[in-house]
């Protein structure tokens, strides 16, 4: 929807808004026209249901408000006497509606120093319970969320199993535009599958202001940009197309920023011609060929020289993940025989490699250089370029592009150039040769960034022997991004939830006395 159509909107939700209540504003000792003003009204209407002003600001957030609607129905036809299990469940059903036949069939009376205590013990649970999810929603949605690690590819730096929380404030929380959904769930409702969302109505893309810009090699959670499965790892084959803010997320590292040109060679990413420094912390892994004696024990390729993925072992001939550090390490072991590193040459084109054209037979070691959008730049637009920017041209800056030749029309009108209308971002994963990241579907752009990962509150080993070794307590409570070795702030934690609990405790004790 246009901001014109959500204007329209929104007029004609006031008008429903007075139709339904305006004879109860009147009993209520108001006006009948404070019913039509906007905004206005909704602040008439919380001193009507003696609820504070501030329930306004809830009523306009997306996706709380989804929440408070029925909360506020609720409350109006009980600031009228209408308590009943059925008057309640009947203004839910009816989305409101059922405000018009108290307002226009019944002789109600305004209870102006009604009890706000809920009358049953159902009731307190269930305001509790609906309170309870509106605080987690707007800090899920606008301040902080919880993320799990789903794959290996930031493998060293993030591992499979380690819960993050994800800050939302730190790039800007983006406002959600899908307007209908399921509170503090994805793309899909649990054990069901079933999509949480409808596409319509949409809001325009808004960001709040965020007091950070995205840095270079920061690991950053995105939407993924290519997204079309209805839920994240889906074998289905269904093709569904999301809306932006119910695409599935990603975790990457952001290895080249807007402006920057970005080149792979060898597995090594150079960025503006020089060859990239990474963060101390960040332990890119390759796949090595690697040829061992008899003798050798396969398991120290994972005890010893910290390989995650290994395969092979046939003729003393295994297929190992490892670092740079490592395979130097495993050279050096009198029964290994030989240690090659994998790597693809340019040369023979891969369609799975953005962008995808003949033009640019690239592989995943050996890319580009490949040019980062920015927002206000302007590049050249011609049959050999636009294969790099036709996506961000129709899908990401929504317009019709077409070609007729050598010529290409944006909008009708003949292009020779395109002046970006946002930040683009490269990502891409530290398990260098196993990870679906920017080299397959190209540039993340900026109303996809989701947020920033700060904390791992728990770390959970699926693979480990035993439940207490399945839980990496060397990584719960560790920052993700920083110098130096992480260190836990678990045992300073339960410190002060124990000091917390003695003070309460001696608190208490006081007030007694």
């Amino acid at each position: 929807m246009t901001m014109l159509e959500w204007f329209f909107f929104f007029l004609i939700i006031q008008v429903v808004h007075f139709a339904g209540t305006w004879k109860l504003y009147k009993k209520a000792g108001r006006k009948s026209w404070e019913a039509i003003i906007p905004i206005y009204n909704a602040v008439v209407l919380m001193q009507i249901i003696n609820r504070p002003k501030w329930w306004v600001i809830l009523l306009f957030i997306p996706v709380i408000n989804l929440l408070m609607f029925p909360v506020i129905w609720v409350e109006t036809i009980r600031s009228f006497g209408k308590n009943t299990t059925v008057d309640t469940f009947l203004v839910i059903f009816t989305l409101g509606f059922y405000t018009y036949y108290v307002n226009y069939a019944l002789d109600v009376t305004y209870i102006e120093d009604r009890s706000l205590k809920p009358r049953t013990e159902l009731g307190e649970w269930v305001s509790s319970v609906v309170f309870a999810i509106v605080a987690a929603t707007l800090v899920h949605t606008y301040i902080m969320q919880p993320y799990t690690i789903p794959t290996s590819s930031l493998e060293k730096s993030l591992l499979v199993g380690d819960f993050l929380f994800v800050s939302k404030f730190h790039y800007g929380a983006r406002i959600p535009m899908t307007t209908i959904a399921a509170p503090m769930v994805h793309d899909s409702l649990p054990l069901i599958k079933a999509k949480s969302y409808l596409k319509k109505p949409q809001l325009p893309y808004f960001r709040l202001p965020g007091f950070q810009k995205i840095k270079r090699n920061e690991i950053v959670v995105f939407s993924w940009p290519a997204d079309t499965v209805r839920f994240f790892r889906d074998k289905s084959g269904i093709h569904v197309d999301k809306p932006i803010d119910k695409k599935s997320n990603y975790v990457k590292r952001c290895v080249g920023i807007p402006g920057d040109s970005l080149e792979i060679i060898n597995g090594y990413i150079y960025i503006n011609g020089k060859r990239t420094k990474l963060p101390d912390r960040t332990k890119t892994q390759y796949f090595h060929r690697v040829i061992v004696k008899d003798g050798f024990n396969p398991n120290s390729l994972i005890n010893r020289y910290g390989s995650t993925e290994l395969g092979g072992g046939q003729n003393g001939e295994y297929f190992v993940n490892l670092t740079d550090e490592n395979a130097r390490k495993l050279k050096n072991n009198p029964l290994v025989k030989n240690v090659v590193k994998e790597i693809s040459p340019k040369g023979n084109f891969n369609k799975a490699i953005f962008p995808h054209n003949k033009q640019y037979p690239w592989s995943i070691d050996n890319y580009g250089p490949i040019y980062i959008p920015e927002e206000g730049k302007t590049v050249a637009l011609n049959t050999k370029s636009l294969p790099f920017y036709k996506r961000i041209i129709e899908e990401y800056e929504h317009n019709n592009l077409t070609v007729n030749g050598d010529e290409i029309y944006i909008n009708g009108k003949l292009a020779t150039s395109y002046t970006f209308k946002q930040n683009y971002y490269w990502m891409m994963g530290d398990n260098r040769q196993n990870s679906e990241d920017a080299r397959y579907w190209g540039y993340v752009p900026f109303d996809h960034i989701v947020g920033k990962p700060v904390f791992i509150f728990f770390s959970w080993d699926s693979n480990a022997q035993g439940i207490a070794n399945k839980i990496r307590w060397e990584r719960v409570f560790t920052t993700v991004h920083g110098s130096g070795k992480p260190v836990s702030y678990l045992n300073y934690f339960l410190a002060f939830l124990a000091l917390w609990y003695g003070f309460s405790v001696y608190r208490k004790r006081k007030r007694e006395e």
